[in-house]
């Protein structure tokens, strides 16, 4: 499913994905073993690297600047007008962490997080709209939002992304669940990035293998049969087979 037009990602549908590394090029080795992702030979903008699978972009690897910061994967929301969303994300009670950047003629990024803490992403096309493909084995398929109250998450992402939740044509690649449904009733609030395969068990053995490890075995979802996996430098994900 080649989706690259600016056009294909309405306010509100998770567009991008990253991951923030310590070793970027044992990260190319993790996920191009795991998914079959290629990657560019230069950074595509500072030190961020693009994936791609089938010569379409579908993620980035980006070494840790800090080594505070976490090892994590983040889900990027699109927005035509990133300055305007985070207005209103601080107005309904959630915080922008830092101003918007702009990264190249690639577009304006920023962080945010809601009310209950977990962390997200927002990105304002430029010429990279974001996933070229998508819903596809090796490629992003879901954004599972766990959280303390789901009544106070799903007030706070219906406001800000109606049309892309509830609109007449949406087609949701978002959901909301209590942490406590997966996780320890200790674990924050967090998005899970969830990355397609064909044969869940398959792809935990590939994990298992290539130095990662299983952190929830699988369990039937409304969306599939996920698996919550940690890389081999330890970025949480979850690989769905649908």
């Amino acid at each position: 499913m080649a989706e690259n037009r600016a056009s294909a990602y309405t306010e509100g549908v998770p567009c991008w994905a990253d991951a923030q590394l310590p070793d970027v090029e044992a990260g190319k080795r993790f996920y191009g073993e795991l998914f079959g992702w290629t990657f560019e030979e230069k950074a595509a903008y500072g030190d961020f690297v693009l994936a791609r699978l089938d010569a379409r972009p579908v993620a980035a690897l980006a070494p840790k600047t800090d080594g505070r910061m976490p090892t994590v994967w983040t889900v990027y929301f699109s927005t035509p007008d990133v300055a305007a969303l985070a207005g209103r994300i601080r107005a309904e009670g959630g915080q922008v962490v830092g101003e918007p950047r702009e990264v190249g003629e690639f577009g304006t990024a920023a962080l945010a997080a809601d009310p209950d803490g977990a962390v997200f992403g927002l990105w304002q096309p430029g010429s990279h709209p974001g996933f070229g493909r998508r819903h596809e084995p090796g490629t992003f398929a879901w954004a599972q939002l766990y959280a303390r109250d789901t009544g106070t998450a799903n007030a706070f992402y219906g406001g800000l992304f109606h049309d892309a939740l509830f609109g007449r044509d949406a087609e949701p690649d978002f959901g909301r669940a209590p942490v406590t449904d997966v996780f320890p009733p200790e674990m924050p609030p967090h998005f899970l990035v969830h990355f397609r395969v064909e044969d869940a068990e398959a792809a935990l053995g590939a994990v298992s293998r290539l130095g990662g490890r299983v952190q929830v075995s699988p369990f039937e979802t409304s969306y599939g049969t996920a698996a919550v996996v940690a890389d081999n430098q330890g970025a949480s994900f979850a690989v769905l087979q649908r």
